[in-house]
């Protein structure tokens, strides 16, 4: 449905929508939140098209959406009776107020969350607290319908081993027959999947806890609820020792009803027979399963426990039979990796999977390498003929640039596909990745990077491959990735620049495609010239794309933000003036703040954290993926793995000039510890109620320095990689790039978590300005406090070039941080930026700034036009 949307292929996406109804959909969800689509249009357009599908109208049409402005543009659509989900009070009553006077208006029943500003409701308490003040808001307030009152309690998973877990389904029980009491007409509805998902991948055991959480739940008084239908059974038909085991779980009738549940599940299977873990694919001593088929299975599976003694078994094998050791990586091991290979292919594994059975691999070849080497350099004595590589990629992070998790992952998948890999490392200048390149005699050179600055020196490489006769005669292809590379800026601003192919690789399981289409004489020049086609078609589309409209840089800046630094809006005075230093700090602390989604989004596995662990498609892999990360962190934790520094400086502060902040070394604001120079917006602003909303710079949030009135402004820079060269190198040496990649991984997430730990100790403490705050994770993570916090980088702070101003009041070589000559930041697992404390401050992106405003900051900072050019070309329009 999502890619039939995205297409624009509205008919057919109009067919899935009938033939839901016609399978038995009561109600059917429209949802179009999807980072490339304009929302409201899609919405829009195709709710008006199900306006004249009789077929499919009869039935309600609930309006989904995280976005308010959708959900409204769906009501003007819908004829009858809608649903609206959802809302809550999680921003707060004004908010929910407005929200639910508008789908009355609009004649809508609502779904409302319990949620409110505490965060998600968990117990009893919490649901019926917050249900029963919704409901007298909507009735007493508004005079709401309450027949149109759908209250969702929360249905939260049971028996996941966590105490506090074991009460959710009695809670939402409980909750649910005291709404039924008490809230008249309100109804009840839950996604019942929630509650087993402990369970996920057995059928079985949550199709059984599902009918019995249903019993008990519609007894209660449940009205509906979200649930596959095939996952629903006989509350009677359910053996008597399941039964009981099962609500014993779900009415948590016993302290071992967890454990007692596990047990029975595991003798579950669909067709009801026992099941075990047991080896059964290695056979029995009387009847052991061939050597070949145990290695296939290992890589599959990702299994490590066998694989040096299979694979000595399975070279003996092959040189009793006259064979030689590389046959037992052609053979066996490949059958299992072209396995994995066409499972990926398919969407059937996933990258974390894939990477384990990288690690099989690794570890059967380290096996085999001595014997291979030993039968080469014999047979290159007695030829005298050096055998060549196919396929091998030299891979490089470019200069300046320290970031290597995706790279390492492009590495495994391809050498899981059998390709070689010369994996350089980070910050590798030009010269080293050509010079390596040549030496290896490699087929392709593949350039990473993270950081803006990093695309400057892909373009460099590039140039410099076109002046070099080797590279040029050979038109050796160059592939392009990393989270700031795009297949636009590929096209326009590096191949350009070099004869032989460019090519950007979107994610680690494109790469394999890309290299068998280069390296495959039947396929490469119509590939090749493919790509060349599709990227001009990009340059002429970037040519002619008009763009946003552009005010100068001085009506920009007649347009600013005009905010208020007087009353409730008076700047607050930090607690102390300078620097403080946090020395290993406590991970165990820092652990409880990680927001867990862009940790999946590192392995490739899309998804919002918790939701994910729940998903048809990835759900099973980042339920396992979730449980690895969790035992690593553990032993990062207990065994002292990493080490955590920080440091923050709370300065005094003034806007100057409108775009700069002026942050001074102590109250007396005489001197300048430096000057920091804002980007502002320039697009042209859309006109709501008749007023142009601002055109943003960060100094907007910041007193100026002409109205007397004394700012401040925060520094921070975290890290919390410190000493994880030595693990990664034991994970390498041991060919366990999983788990060095899950270690970064996890490094990564660290210091992010470090960072929202700080700033909440800034909010609360050393600043102050924020002291009575009571925020949940949850609410941390949408950053529903006052304040912000840009990073360098980012969209709000695009240049990178204010760094070493940064860390040099900050002092962060005094906790082991430093900065490359391309402004990353070492070690890798590292987060920097600005605290701003003003309540309407809020993050935006600068996007384009025109040829005035680089003109006046070139002046401004008495730098050349071509430096600011170079640092800030992706802003430039």
């Amino acid at each position: 449905m999502r890619r039939l949307i995205i297409n624009e292929q509205y008919d057919q996406a109009l067919t899935v929508a009938r033939q839901q109804v016609e399978n038995g959909a009561q109600v059917i969800d429209i949802n179009m939140d999807e980072g490339m689509l304009d929302a409201i249009k899609a919405m829009t357009h195709f709710l008006n098209l199900i306006a004249s599908e009789p077929d499919i109208a009869r039935v309600p049409i609930m309006i989904d959406s995280s976005k308010w402005s959708v959900i409204e543009a769906g009501l003007k659509c819908v004829q009858g009776k809608a649903i609206v989900n959802s809302i809550s009070m999680k921003e707060g009553e004004e908010a929910f107020i407005h929200h639910a006077t508008l789908c009355k208006r609009y004649g809508a029943a609502i779904i409302v969350m319990a949620f409110d500003e505490k965060g998600q409701a968990d117990t009893f308490e919490r649901k019926t607290e917050i249900c029963k003040r919704a409901y007298e808001l909507l009735v007493e307030k508004l005079d709401f319908p309450p027949e149109d009152i759908i209250f969702d309690p929360n249905i939260f998973a049971i028996a996941t081993g966590i105490e506090e877990h074991n009460n959710y389904a009695v809670d939402f029980i409980n909750a649910t027959r005291w709404i039924k009491e008490n809230l008249p007409y309100a109804k009840i509805s839950g996604g019942v999947s929630n509650v087993s998902f402990s369970f996920r991948g057995n059928d079985p055991a949550r199709e059984a806890i599902h009918t019995v959480f249903l019993y008990h739940a519609i007894k209660a008084g449940m009205t509906m609820g979200i649930v596959n239908a095939g996952m629903m059974g006989v509350y009677d038909d359910l053996s008597p020792e399941l039964k009981e085991r099962v609500e014993d779980v779900v009415l948590n009738r016993r302290e071992d009803a967890t454990e007692r549940m596990i047990e029975i599940a595991s003798t579950l299977t669909a067709g009801g027979k026992k099941e075990a873990a047991t080896l059964e694919w290695r056979g029995t001593p009387d009847a052991p399963t061939p050597v070949e088929k145990r290695l296939s299975h290992a890589m599959v599976h990702g299994i490590t426990e066998f694989i040096v003694e299979d694979t000595e078994e399975a070279r003996q094998k092959v040189a009793n039979s006259g064979g030689r050791p590389i046959h037992v990586i052609e053979g066996p091991l490949m059958d299992g990796m072209n396995v994995v290979g066409d499972l990926f292919g398919q969407g059937k594994m996933f990258l974390p999977q894939v990477v384990k059975s990288a690690r099989v691999m690794k570890q059967a070849v380290a096996h085999l390498i001595p014997f291979i080497e030993a039968e080469k350099a014999s047979d290159e004595k007695r030829t005298g003929i050096v055998a060549k590589p196919k396929g091998k990629m030299v891979i490089a992070t470019v200069k300046g640039d320290v970031h290597d998790i995706g790279k390492n992952i492009v590495s495994v998948v391809l050498q899981c596909n059998n390709f070689e890999v010369v994996n350089m490392g980070v910050m590798v200048p030009a010269s080293e990745i050509l010079a390596m390149a040549k030496a290896e005699k490699a087929d392709i050179i593949g350039l990473s990077g993270l950081i803006t600055p990093s695309l400057e020196e892909m373009t460099h490489i590039a140039k410099e491959m076109q002046r070099d006769p080797y590279f040029k005669g050979l038109k050796m292809p160059l592939l392009i990735g990393g989270a700031t590379t795009s297949r636009a800026h590929t096209a326009v601003k590096i191949a350009p620049h070099y004869d032989g192919p460019i090519i950007y690789v979107a994610d680690a399981s494109r790469s394999v495609s890309v290299m068998q289409s280069l390296l495959t004489p039947e396929s490469r020049d119509a590939y090749i010239a493919e790509v060349a086609t599709d990227y001009e078609k990009a340059r002429t589309q970037h040519a002619n794309k008009k763009g946003t409209p552009m005010l100068s840089i001085a009506q920009a800046r007649t347009n600013k933000a005009k905010l208020s630094f007087t009353d409730e809006h008076a700047p607050v005075k930090p607690k102390f003036i300078g620097r403080r230093e946090i020395k290993n700090a406590d991970l165990s602390i820092i652990a409880q703040y990680i927001d867990w989604t862009p940790f999946f989004q590192t392995w490739d596995l899309a998804g919002f954290y918790p939701a994910i662990l729940n998903d048809d498609v990835v759900g099973d892999a980042a339920t396992k993926l979730f449980a690895e990360a969790q035992a690593m962190l553990k032993k990062i934790i207990e065994g002292r793995w990493l080490t955590a520094n920080g440091v923050v400086a709370l300065l005094p502060a003034n806007t100057v000039h409108d775009d700069d902040i002026e942050i001074y070394t102590d109250e007396s604001r005489h001197n300048i510890a430096f000057t920091y120079y804002g980007m502002r917006q320039q697009t042209m602003k859309p006109v709501i109620d008749g007023v142009a909303r601002p055109n943003q710079c960060l100094a907007d949030f910041i007193a100026p320095k002409e109205s007397g009135i004394p700012d401040y402004i925060g520094m921070f820079a975290v890290t919390a990689g410190l000493g994880i060269e030595k693990h990664v190198k034991r994970f390498e040496d041991a060919h366990d790039d999983y788990s060095s990649i899950m270690l970064k991984a996890l490094a990564d997430r660290l210091a992010e978590a470090f960072a929202e730990y700080m700033h909440e100790r800034i909010r609360t403490d050393f600043w102050g300005y924020a002291a009575n705050e009571s925020l949940s994770k949850e609410a941390l993570i949408k950053e529903q406090y006052q304040g912000i916090r840009p990073a360098p980088g980012y969209p709000a702070c695009p240049d990178h070039t204010v760094k070493p101003d940064m860390f040099k009041v900050l002092q962060a070589e005094a906790i082991d941080m430093q900065l490359t000559e391309s402004f990353a930041m070492s070690p890798g697992a590292a987060v920097s930026g600005f605290y701003f404390a003003h309540a309407e401050s809020k993050y935006f992106s600068v996007d384009k700034i025109g040829e005035d405003q680089l003109m006046d900051m070139a002046k401004r900072r008495n730098l050349s036009k071509e430096y600011l050019e170079r640092w800030l070309a992706p802003n430039l329009a």
